[in-house]
Order: structure tokens, then sequence, then C-alpha cells
């Protein structure tokens, strides 16, 4: 398996666990139509694993520098497999939505098996860019809510 599905295509240098990042953040039409249209060039599909369950949400206390966990999150989870090859795709989405962590999976398999990838990578980005204009919209609202304590 390559670390790097967008050099595959020629379109980046993104890792295969920002990839994942960004498709577990994706939105949940978009990334699922993406999948329906990826699934027929895969052919048979084997699914490995297709499950919700807990994981622990690991956090850093930034002044100690040491790691904890805050608690359990709830996590749909799936993982596929293109017979004959080794070819495996996985996602993860926090929630129980296993349709949405199939989709992931499915995207996954069809950029590391070499399908569509130009056309994955534009959606990988589009949909970062999404990602990163909605938290630019979240921090500045967080930001308003701020109050600097030394003008008391």
């Amino acid at each position: 398996m390559t670390d790097d599905i967008t050099g595959a295509a020629g379109a980046g240098t993104s890792s295969h666990g920002q990839w994942l990042d960004t498709l577990a953040r994706a939105e949940d039409n978009r990334m699922k139509a993406l999948a329906e249209d990826l699934l027929p060039l895969l052919g048979t599909v084997e699914v490995v694993q297709s499950r919700t369950g807990l994981v622990m949400l690991p956090l850093r206390d930034t002044v100690a520098g040491t790691d904890f966990h805050l608690g359990e999150v709830l996590v749909a989870e799936a993982h596929i497999r293109l017979p004959g090859t080794l070819v495996e795709g996985y996602g993860m989405v926090t929630g129980r939505d296993l349709e949405r962590a199939m989709a992931m999976a499915v995207i996954d398999a069809a950029a590391l098996a070499g399908r569509e990838t130009d056309r994955i990578a534009r959606f990988i980005e589009a949909e970062a860019s999404h990602i990163r204009a909605a938290d630019e919209e979240r921090l500045r609202a967080v930001e308003a809510t701020r109050v600097d304590m030394e003008t008391f």
C-alpha cells in the first residue's frame, strides 16, 4: 500500500492519513455519491468488517506535556478488500453511520487501486477546502466570545 495516494495520481503530496482525515470529515451526501460512482469500477468487494464500537479519545495536556484519554467516542468502522489483490480500503467516522464509513472505505480502496485517482484527488481537495473554511468560521465565532480579563 502506498503512503502517497495523490502522488500516484500525480496531483500532490498528501499522505494516506491526511486523505483519511479529510474523508472522515467530508460532507455525507457528496462522499456517498462519489462512492456509488466508484463502486462499479472496483468489481467484487469483500467486506472484511462493518461495525460500530467505542474508541478512546486521546488528548494532550499542554501544560504537563502528557497524553491522557478524555473518554470514549462512538464510531462506525468499515474495512473492505478487493479479492485477488492486495488492495484494502478503510473507513472510520464518528457516530453510527455505517454507510458513511463504507463510502469512505470504497473511496480509499479505489484510490489505492488506481481507479479515478484524479477525480478522487479533486474531491479530497475540495472537501479539505470546505473543512478549512468551516474551521476558520468556527474559530472566528469562538474568538468573538473571548474576554480579555486584563481590561476589567
